[in-house]
């Protein structure tokens, strides 16, 4: 872990849930962070305002747009490790604004490799999703399995991975595309199912779910940063695809029924026509091969699913003030 120590590093999507749990982690272990916040006129800095004084005021914050490619070299110059996690994720607004998906995923990943190139930087952690691989058709799902644009989402995510593998096959891009299955913890926003499902047990009569047939492979927030921080450090890692995930799959019904059970509050669950996909759109099993993240990265998820759900109602419980249970966020 001394690799890191007055390393620098520059993080975007730094405010996003996982970039600022990545961010945390990077102080820690002594990185000159650069943390890089969509700009917004509030000044809001979203999840990194729930560090500890001492974690953020060892950041450097600046606010701007990736879709910016000059705002992206002016950052990027003069770093030695780039993760990058800036991106458009709400699978139902893709339906919405497809374009503006493309702007952000595609276009602001190709701003992101081409500063990365230019500058000589020793390495970029592009991160993917295991959305890219549609509904599963075979499992555990390993790198090799089909990549499968089943929203503008999905899509806009395949782009930029092969964007970034052609990078590291034209101009040698010290690259490792790191692929999260379902990460779930503290900071998740109701854009994602477990806070969705926490705050309407809390607050609401009923609980509004779309459909209750897919299977998640959930993995817990500080898991996967582990996996990202080996990714930024491991030489074994350089132009390869790797996942991460916790190897285990849960149905939504499963996943309701075990959070009523761990919060010991019982209620209706009703599926909302509005929150469910479109069929051809529906992935229905994602379930995580993560042998190449164990033997590349000597990584393995080391939270249980019910250890990483307690955590998660620990937050909601403490922050339900911010969180708007009866509306339907896309």
């Amino acid at each position: 872990m001394t690799y890191w120590n007055k390393r620098k590093v520059f993080v975007t999507g730094a405010g996003g849930f996982i970039g600022s749990h990545l961010c945390s982690r990077l102080a820690q272990l002594g990185a000159d962070v650069t943390a890089m916040l969509h700009y917004n006129s509030r000044s809001d800095w979203s999840n990194l305002e729930f560090l500890p004084s001492d974690e953020k005021s060892a950041l450097r914050i600046v606010s701007g747009n990736v879709e910016d490619s000059g705002f992206i070299d002016r950052h990027i110059k003069g770093m030695d490790t780039v993760f990058h996690l800036a991106a458009l994720i709400g699978i139902p607004y893709s339906y919405d604004a497809p374009l503006s998906y493309v702007r952000t995923n595609v276009e602001g990943t190709v701003n992101v490799l081409e500063a990365v190139r230019k500058f000589d930087v020793e390495r970029l952690v592009h991160t993917s999703t295991s959305e890219t691989y549609g509904t599963a058709q075979y499992t555990p799902i390993d790198e090799m399995h089909p990549l499968q644009g089943q929203s503008p989402y999905s899509a806009s995510k395949i782009g930029a991975d092969k964007l970034a593998e052609s990078y590291a096959c034209s101009f040698n891009l010290p690259v490792v595309t790191l692929r999260p299955f379902n990460t779930y913890g503290p900071r998740q926003s109701t854009r994602a199912v477990i806070p969705t499902i926490i705050t309407q047990l809390l607050t609401c009569d009923s609980v509004h779910l779309g459909d209750k047939r897919p299977v998640r492979d959930f993995n817990f927030v500080g898991d996967t940063v582990e996996g990202f921080i080996a990714a930024g450090s491991s030489a074994d890692a350089l132009g390869k695809v790797i996942n991460v995930g916790h190897g285990k799959g849960i149905s939504i019904g499963e996943l309701v029924r075990l959070l009523q059970e761990i919060m010991g509050i019982e209620k209706r669950v009703i599926t909302d026509p509005e929150r469910v996909r479109p069929q051809n759109s529906e992935v229905y099993e994602l379930i995580c091969d993560y042998s190449r993240a164990r033997e590349l990265l000597h990584w393995e998820p080391k939270t249980s699913l019910r250890e990483g759900l307690i955590e998660s109602i620990e937050f909601v419980n403490e922050n339900i003030h911010s969180f708007k249970s009866g509306i339907y966020a896309v």
